[in-house]
């Protein structure tokens, strides 16, 4: 019998999380508004976790709670109540801060040390292990190697694909000191993915050759996810709680064929023209064979991926016996064989080409703005949005 490997995928909205379980997620991680290390993610409040257990339970989709910023004193009352109300609607939270883990220990809630806790040894897992923890995602800054020794202590998670930090997992203080925003507060203002400019002490200017020189390209494991099982990870988690639906179905359908299948270098490499279409900063290996290099850094602040999406219209009507949709253009141009994406605050994202254009039941080639149209679409609501694909 093949080893189950279970996929994480991050989710920060609910069409995120219905492309998350549609594309084959085993579990999904997100955050409470004003308690993770995305704050600038939409995110989850309390109200929503009923309604995230109903839909993960249909599916039998684990729910990891992220409370895993810096806790202050003065919010150590909220904390606790988040961690109470909490506990019925998830299966962990990942944290790693003492005071989370000790109020956790306190309502026997599972809990996963966060990567923001830079577990790099066989004994700091221990040591988390006896205060409860059952998983450690662990820092980022291990090789295959080193993780092999750590995954005999504890049940290893590592990320497998997404953005990287050039600092030190969960040790970065620039944001804090240029902007007042903390990093660790999940209020990064991102200045490593600008340029810059070097100044001296008498005002010279240097702009320098790469200006990117702190932007870490994303991490990009799928040529050598087999070696990541042999070193002992059993969780693979997917990088991303601030980027799109499209970005969490196309990164989570392809990895979750990795874990199942053993794929050809022909599998591979074609997947990965489909990863470089939603959003990217470049790919590297990060640190699971070496230390990074200067190739290792991107040249962009807007990302690198091939393709983008651009709202066009929104559905008004929709005609299961025909399997047609009346949809309003609210802006550019629809053609035929355009393909598009439909949105759905109630569904996973689902991407269609379109073969046929009506208006008042006389076929045209070309929609325009103002047009009420009639085409051929899968199963959707009311209100679904459409955006066409457009090649960067």
């Amino acid at each position: 019998m093949k080893k189950k490997y279970e996929l994480l995928s991050p989710v920060g909205n609910y069409p995120m999380l219905h492309s998350a379980i549609a594309a084959g997620a085993d579990a999904v991680y997100f955050g409470i508004k004003g308690f993770n290390m995305r704050e600038g993610a939409k995110n989850f409040t309390l109200k929503d976790l009923p309604k995230i257990q109903k839909i993960c339970l249909e599916k039998r989709i684990k729910k990891y709670l992220t409370l895993n910023t810096i806790i202050y004193e003065k919010e150590l009352k909220t904390t606790e109540n988040i961690i109470k109300k909490s506990k019925k609607h998830i299966d962990a939270i990942i944290c790693w801060d003492p005071s989370v883990i000790q109020i956790c220990q306190k309502y026997k809630v599972p809990i996963h040390i966060s990567t923001q806790a830079s577990i790099s040894s066989s004994q700091s897992a221990e040591y988390y292990k006896k205060l409860g923890a059952t998983t450690a995602v662990l820092a980022r800054e291990l090789n295959l190697r080193q993780i092999k020794q750590i995954s005999k202590t504890i049940k290893v998670e590592c990320f497998c694909h997404g953005a990287m930090c050039v600092a030190i997992s969960g040790r970065c203080f620039t944001s804090q000191f240029m902007k007042g925003h903390s990093a660790n507060r999940g209020q990064c203002t991102h200045p490593c993915r600008r340029s810059w400019i070097v100044t001296d002490d008498s005002g010279e200017q240097l702009k320098l050759e790469n200006n990117k020189v702190m932007s870490a390209k994303d991490l990009c494991t799928l040529p050598f996810i087999d070696k990541m099982k042999k070193a002992g990870i059993q969780l693979f988690k997917i990088e991303g709680r601030n980027r799109s639906p499209e970005y969490v179905y196309t990164v989570t359908k392809i990895y979750r064929k990795a874990l199942d299948n053993n794929l050809t270098q022909k599998e591979i490499q074609d997947s990965i023209v489909e990863l470089k279409k939603v959003y990217n900063r470049g790919f590297s290996s990060g640190f699971y064979f070496k230390m990074p290099t200067a190739d290792d850094f991107s040249f962009t602040e807007n990302g690198e991926q091939t393709q983008h999406k651009e709202y066009i219209g929104r559905v008004k009507e929709y005609f299961p016996n025909t399997n047609s949709a009346l949809v309003k253009i609210h802006t550019g141009q629809l053609k035929i064989n355009d393909d598009i994406y439909m949105l759905h605050e109630e569904s996973s994202i689902q991407k269609y080409k379109i073969k046929e254009i009506k208006i008042n039941n006389k076929k045209i080639k070309i929609a325009k703005k103002g047009d009420e149209i009639l085409i051929k679409l899968p199963k959707c609501e009311v209100g679904t949005d459409i955006y066409i694909i457009k090649q960067n």
